[in-house]
């Protein structure tokens, strides 16, 4: 069998000679799976290797399964354990998707006969087929069946209501939906997490109230209800998740931190869970990281091409600090992640402290400011100094003595990034000031200061063309010409953005750099005002300029824009 793979996957060019001495010596030595050598070795895809098998084997090969044709009767009977372990989905054939038998199999590995006999039997399959698919389109199907099949929040509460008993486990579990725990209440966490988690929801917030309480969750910037249930859930269900959290449950009457990890579907999500004490209880918010998420590209964050160029002759400069600004959540890590990606080569040194640590990056070192140990940014950068580094990268200048080394460090030869919790770019200069930084000395080493703002990115399965609405326009300070040739969208909702009409965001930049003419006001004036009027005088584009550009793109509307990059 290994000798006409090797031969299918040479007459297709996908070997060489070398390639299969390498393979047959490995097997050799250590033995071990032709295929899984060769994809390991990064020799051939899986996708190749799958092609290759679907020769040699006469199944056919599906590189995606058809999702909308997933039935999840079997998941009463087969464990997801099970199929997970021998990678494999059955699928329901209304006649749509392909001719033949009423019953599809999707496997990953065509000589497990043995489990696929096993899963005929327990679902008792007269007639079926089987087809190959990727290990991640077939877990992909597994992890929908089962999410599908799960009961309804609205259900899971109205069961605890009516049972009147609430039992709570101390267990963590390794992936949410392998959770096979009978409690209510675990079963309610999990699903809030999970059902928020399919809705890309950034936060959860749990809110009390007089006579109910609410579960709440931001997907793209916006709250939205998830669950309302009685008040007799209430505490519970808070004791669920600071258990979860690690979190002290007898404690009610101080704020409290803490952070634990799920796996859902193979995806890493990393929980921050927050409380606080208010007049009806207490408060959580529970910040959701998907650590499983690849780090977008510096030409993926939303930047036109001209300011693409402008940051990269920026960020490739020897020494000077370059400040990324906005308010909570909107997106200066990820651009500075972006930034640092970019200029990432084995020759520079890069050193990072943050607080908390978002992303791991290869190559870079990361340092976690740790209070506790009063481990702080100040402490963190006087010892990073001292490690030799191109670029230093702190996560945010919260004081005095923060802003003063990252300055030293800029004059001193280093490239620093950081970022300040301003409105717009001319204000870091004042936040600065008001610091305690000198001036001169921020004219000296700032070389540029980007605003951010995350809009809602339009929806591409139900946008619209529409009117553009004159009101608007004139809210956003633009003349309608401009918008009489470019084509306007509107967002209407359909069941791919949850009704929403939009899907993910999309940064928009107000990039001033600081020139001569700019460097010589900040040494008369740190008024914001005046800066910023000497700023767009040397053309500078403001956060509602590059938000108006995305609209005649067709990537956002007026009404968000305008929501965005309110005064």
């Amino acid at each position: 069998m290994s000798k006409s793979l090797l031969q299918i996957l040479k007459d297709k060019s996908l070997v060489s000679e070398e390639d299969i001495k390498e393979v047959q010596k490995t097997i050799k030595e250590k033995g071990g799976n032709t295929g899984e050598l060769l994809v390991n070795k990064k020799i051939i895809t899986e996708t190749q290797l799958l092609e290759a098998l679907s020769v040699l084997y006469d199944i056919p090969f599906w590189h995606k399964l058809p999702v909308d044709h997933i039935s999840n009767d079997f998941t009463r009977k087969v464990s997801i354990q099970f199929l997970k372990k021998y990678i494999m989905v059955p699928l329901a054939n209304d006649g749509k998707v392909v001719d033949g038998p009423g019953s599809i199999i999707a496997i990953n590995d065509p000589v497990g006969l043995q489990a696929i006999d096993d899963l005929v039997r327990i679902l008792g399959f007269d007639d079926y087929k089987v087809v190959l698919s990727t290990k991640d389109s077939i877990t992909s199907a597994i992890n929908i069946s089962y999410d599908i099949s799960r009961d309804s929040a609205q259900q899971l509460v109205q069961n605890m209501e009516e049972n009147g008993s609430i039992t709570i486990s101390l267990e963590d579990t390794a992936d949410l939906l392998d959770d096979t725990s009978n409690a209510p209440i675990i079963k309610l966490v999990n699903h809030i997490i999970s059902q928020s988690i399919k809705a890309r929801a950034s936060d959860i917030h749990i809110e009390p109230y007089q006579n109910s309480f609410k579960v709440r969750y931001r997907v793209d910037g916006i709250l939205y209800d998830l669950l309302s249930p009685s008040m007799g859930i209430q505490p519970a269900l808070i004791s669920r998740i600071k258990v979860m959290a690690k979190m002290n449950i007898a404690e009610k009457r101080l704020p409290q931190d803490g952070r634990f990890e799920v796996k859902i579907g193979g995806q890493s999500i990393d929980v921050r869970v927050s409380t606080i004490p208010s007049s009806f209880g207490e408060r959580l918010v529970l910040r959701l990281l998907n650590k499983s998420g690849s780090l977008l590209r510096l030409t993926e964050i939303g930047l036109s091409h001209e300011r693409l160029v402008l940051l990269e002759n920026l960020v490739r400069s020897p020494n000077g600090i370059i400040l990324v600004t906005g308010p909570t959540g909107s997106g200066k890590t990820t651009t500075l992640y972006a930034i640092l990606s970019s200029i990432n080569t084995p020759d520079i040194n890069i050193i990072t402290i943050e607080d908390p640590i978002e992303y791991q990056i290869k190559g870079i070192s990361q340092m976690q400011v740790n209070p506790k140990i009063n481990l702080t940014f100040a402490l963190g950068l006087r010892s990073i100094v001292r490690q030799d580094p191109d670029v230093i990268l702190i996560g945010e200048i919260r004081d005095k003595e923060t802003a003063e080394i990252a300055v030293h460090s800029a004059l001193t030869g280093h490239l620093v990034f950081s970022t300040l919790h301003t409105n717009d770019s001319a204000s870091a200069i004042t936040r600065l000031v008001d610091i305690g930084i000198e001036p001169f000395l921020i004219s000296s080493s700032v070389m540029a200061v980007a605003a951010q703002r995350l809009i809602r990115v339009l929806c591409s399965y139900c946008k619209e063309a529409s009117e553009p609405d004159y009101i608007a326009l004139e809210g956003l300070g633009v003349i309608p010409d401009k918008f009489k040739d470019g084509k306007i969208y509107k967002a209407k909702g359909c069941e791919k953005c949850f009704n929403t009409g939009y899907k993910d965001r999309m940064a928009i930049f107000e990039i001033m750099v600081l020139n001569s003419h700019l460097k010589s006001l900040i040494l008369k004036t740190y008024d914001s005002n005046r800066i910023k009027n000497e700023a767009l005088n040397q053309n500078m584009i403001t956060l509602r300029q590059d938000g108006i550009q995305k609209v005649l793109d067709g990537i956002t509307t007026i009404e968000e824009v305008l929501r965005i990059t309110q005064r």
